[in-house]
């Protein structure tokens, strides 16, 4: 279970976080994936409809940004799941 608060003898509360250290640094690394996936995704476009761009549909945005993607939405669920031996 999620601790938020708890009350000491004094009546005072304490904070404490619902996730660990190392669940937020998976987090920033899985918002990074994904923010890096959906940059080598975006582009390749052509101003001029009349005009093909091969570029739409080059490695970078049909393999690699969705991997990228995929491991950076993993990251994120990992993150959430991880609990440590503590």
């Amino acid at each position: 279970m999620a601790k938020e608060s708890t009350i000491k003898e004094e009546g005072e509360k304490k904070f404490s976080f619902v996730f660990g250290k190392i669940n937020y640094i998976i987090m920033i690394a899985g918002l990074l994936l994904l923010a890096l996936g959906y940059l080598l995704l975006c582009g390749g476009g052509s101003d001029d409809p009349n005009v093909f761009n091969p570029a739409m549909f080059n490695t970078r945005r049909l393999v690699v940004a969705p991997i990228l993607i995929v491991l950076g939405l993993v990251a994120e669920i990992v993150a959430i799941m991880y609990k440590s031996k503590k």
